[in-house]
């Protein structure tokens, strides 16, 4: 699945466009190297998100193409 569509399905960012421009400004790491927006993401990855100051690492457990809002947080554990 596509990391824009990952970061929106799984609501780590809530638009996809919003998602594609972090990924196009560098802000948003899989597995410690600087993503683009169509980069593959498969589970067990590790993704990295910079909101300003604060940084935000989960790890991929599962992809669907959609979700609930309550099965979003299913997609991912947080990782310190």
């Amino acid at each position: 699945m596509r990391l824009d569509k990952f970061l929106k399905v799984s609501r780590l960012i809530k638009r996809r466009t919003v998602a594609n421009e972090a990924c196009d400004a560098g802000r948003v790491m899989v597995n410690g190297k600087p993503a683009k927006a169509s980069t593959n993401v498969k589970v067990g990855d590790e993704i990295e998100i910079l909101f300003g100051q604060k940084s935000v690492k989960v790890r991929v457990t599962d992809i669907q193409d959609t979700t609930k809002k309550e099965q979003a947080k299913d997609l991912f554990e947080y990782i310190s």
